[in-house]
């Protein structure tokens, strides 16, 4: 299922492993598949996900779609550590906290 360079194609009808499915207690899995839970599933599994759910999720979902999610709510749905982990394993530089961000979240 790579592409060239690498590069992660998403599956073209994934299915939930099951250590994915107990992770989501009282979800059923084409709830969590469905197109506009595809950020709460991936923020997740990103966040707490074993080796094998987050190759799952990179084979999945793909490297495009987690890096446009870490860019438009790693801040807010990801740890520090885990966004910087996320930065380095999908190649993006990561940008300052906000200024205040240390005030209003003390784990920014």
């Amino acid at each position: 299922m790579s592409g060239g360079a690498g590069e992660e194609r998403p599956s073209a009808a994934p299915t939930l492993p099951a250590a994915v499915r107990e992770r989501f207690p009282g979800y059923a899995p084409e709830e969590l598949l469905a197109p506009e839970h595809r950020d709460f599933l991936a923020a997740r599994l990103m966040e707490e996900g074993s080796g094998e759910e987050l190759r799952w999720l990179l084979r999945a979902v793909g490297r495009e779609p987690l890096a446009s999610l870490l860019a438009r709510r790693g801040g807010r749905a990801l740890s520090r550590r885990s966004r910087a982990f996320w930065q380095r394993v999908l190649g993006m530089s990561s940008a300052p906290p906000h200024p205040l961000a240390h005030e209003i979240w003390p784990l920014a």
